[in-house]
C-alpha cells in the first residue's frame, strides 16, 4: 500500500472533519462491511428500520465488497444516482466510489460532504465500506464504527482485523458490534466478550456495545429493544472532547463502558 493511504490524517484535517459532524444536522453511521457474514444485507435492513421508529430517514451508502460497481455518473451527479427504496430509507451504489474523492492528504472524507448535500432529507448517511475506506473517510472524527459479525470463526476474526485496523490507523478507539445469531445462539455473548477482551488486551481500544440480530427474524417485525437502544444513542450528539490539553483520540466522547449483556 503507497505511504499517501498509510499516514495518519494531518491534525488540522481532523479539526475540520471534528467541527463538520459536530454542527451537521445528519449523523454519519461508519458499519464495517464483513464479507464472511451471511445475511449482511439484512442487518443493514435491521439498522434502517431502527432509525426509522425514530422518525429518520437513512440513505445507505453501500461501498461494502459485495456491494453493486458505482454509476459512472456518481463522480459527476452523485444525487442522481440515489434511490428511494422507501419513505424512511435511500440507496446508493458506491463500491469503489469514496476513492474517487481523495484529497493530497489520503483523505476521502469530502465524500461524506458529498453524500449529505446529495440527499438534504436524510438525517443518518450509514456507510457500509470496508474498513480500509472507513480509515480515509472518518480517520480522528467523532464517530463510532459499527462492527458487523456473525458466530462463525471467520467472520468475528475480520471484525477482530476490522477493529484493529480502525484503532491503529484512523484512531477510533470506541466500536459497537451488531452480532448476526440465533437468539439462542450458545456462541454469541462469548464471542462479544471475546472481541472486548481482545481490544482491551491488545489495541487499547473500547468494545461499548454489542446487539444481537436473528437473522430469522421476519423483515416486518419491530426492532428488538437492544437496537432500539442501539439507534436510539448512535442519534445523541457526540459528547465534546475532555478539556484543552486531552488527547482527542482518549477522551471519553462516547461516555459508557464495555455492555456485555
Amino acid at each position: 500500500m503507497s505511504p499517501l493511504h498509510s499516514r495518519p490524517a494531518p491534525l488540522d484535517q481532523a479539526d475540520g472533519l471534528r467541527r463538520m459532524f459536530a454542527h451537521a444536522r445528519v449523523r454519519f453511521v461508519p458499519v464495517v462491511s464483513n464479507p464472511h457474514v451471511a445475511f449482511g444485507g439484512v442487518m443493514l435492513e435491521r439498522l434502517t428500520a431502527a432509525f426509522a421508529e425514530h422518525g429518520r430517514h437513512t440513505l445507505v451508502v453501500d461501498a461494502g465488497e459485495r456491494g453493486p460497481q458505482h454509476s459512472e455518473m456518481a463522480t459527476l451527479e452523485l444525487g442522481q444516482c440515489i434511490e428511494t427504496l422507501s419513505a424512511q430509507v435511500s440507496y446508493l451504489a458506491a463500491r469503489a466510489l469514496p476513492i474517487k474523492f481523495v484529497d493530497t492528504h489520503g483523505s476521502t472524507a469530502a465524500f461524506l460532504q458529498a453524500c449529505a448535500d446529495a440527499t438534504p432529507h436524510a438525517d443518518v448517511v450509514l456507510v457500509h465500506a470496508p474498513a480500509t475506506d472507513l480509515v480515509r473517510l472518518f480517520s480522528r472524527s467523532e464517530v463510532r464504527p459499527l462492527l458487523l459479525a456473525d458466530d462463525r470463526p471467520a467472520s468475528v476474526t475480520h471484525a477482530y482485523a476490522a477493529m484493529k485496523l480502525l484503532t491503529q490507523r484512523a484512531g477510533l478507539v470506541v466500536h459497537d458490534l451488531l452480532l448476526g445469531a440465533a437468539a439462542a445462539s450458545p456462541r454469541a455473548e462469548r464471542i462479544a466478550m471475546q472481541i472486548a477482551t481482545c481490544a482491551d488486551d491488545f489495541l487499547g481500544a473500547v468494545l461499548r456495545d454489542w446487539v444481537l440480530i436473528d437473522p430469522a427474524t421476519d423483515a416486518t417485525e419491530p426492532p428488538t429493544d437492544a437496537l432500539r437502544r442501539w439507534a436510539r444513542e448512535t442519534l445523541l450528539p457526540p459528547m465534546p472532547v475532555a478539556g484543552p490539553g486531552a488527547d482527542p483520540l482518549r477522551a471519553p466522547a462516547f461516555g459508557a463502558p464495555a455492555r456485555l449483556n
